[in-house]
């Protein structure tokens, strides 16, 4: 039985796609591009944002990837950081493994300063008071790397730590430091994605989470 639950932010605890995509839109607008050509841009909420920001501006033969970045973070810290809502069922499922005697940890490929103040914003810290993800500056962007970090650092045991995410870039990250892992259904990844990734469960809703882990 799992007793430290590691949790991906975006797309497992809150539904931010409404905030991304509004910056990447920006994003393609400020450096000249037509955003409206694209459709759905859900495939970019979730993986670490220099891989989304180089896919997107690589469909239109850009490669400013750093300016695009620097473009996309001056408007997600100053609007879209707070254009985001919690899962329906996320309180309860954290506040049932909290009660549980579960050590629960954020894990995700956003910037930790991000991510730390988006839980602030949820009202989700009492819940979850330890928060890993990348760095200001670069550092620890590939989720394997950062869960890698978080193992060394917390000292959780291995066999005893699980992963919860919606996107493989999770699941792929929890197999490479020898965790297992819950595919949230409910996020933006997909079934079919979680399932090819090689998530070991998967879960329909938050509720099913908790008997999971």
């Amino acid at each position: 039985m799992s007793r430290t639950v590691l949790l991906d932010l975006d797309g497992t605890i809150a539904d931010s796609r409404p905030g991304i995509e509004a910056c990447f839109r920006y994003m393609l607008t400020e450096l000249g591009h037509d955003p409206g050509v694209l459709d759905d841009l859900s495939w970019a909420v979730g993986p670490p944002i220099g891989v989304s920001v180089g896919t997107l501006l690589e469909k239109y033969g850009d490669d400013r990837v750093e300016l695009g970045l620097a473009t996309y973070r001056a408007r997600y810290s100053a609007v879209g950081i707070y254009e985001c809502a919690v899962y329906p069922g996320i309180p309860q499922m954290l506040a049932a493994l909290k009660d549980s005697g579960r050590t629960l940890c954020v894990a995700t490929s956003k910037r930790r300063d991000f991510a730390e103040r988006v839980v602030e914003f949820l009202g989700l810290r009492k819940f979850l008071p330890t928060i890993y993800g990348a760095l200001p500056g670069g550092g620890l962007d590939d989720k394997k790397d950062m869960i890698a970090e978080l193992l060394r650092v917390e000292g959780y045991d291995q066999a005893a730590t699980i992963m919860v995410g919606d996107r493989m870039h999770d699941i792929r990250a929890a197999k490479a430091n020898g965790l297992q892992s819950v595919g949230a259904l409910w996020g933006y990844g997909g079934e079919a994605e979680l399932r090819d990734a090689g998530a070991e469960w998967l879960a329909a809703t938050p509720e099913d989470v908790v008997g999971l882990v």
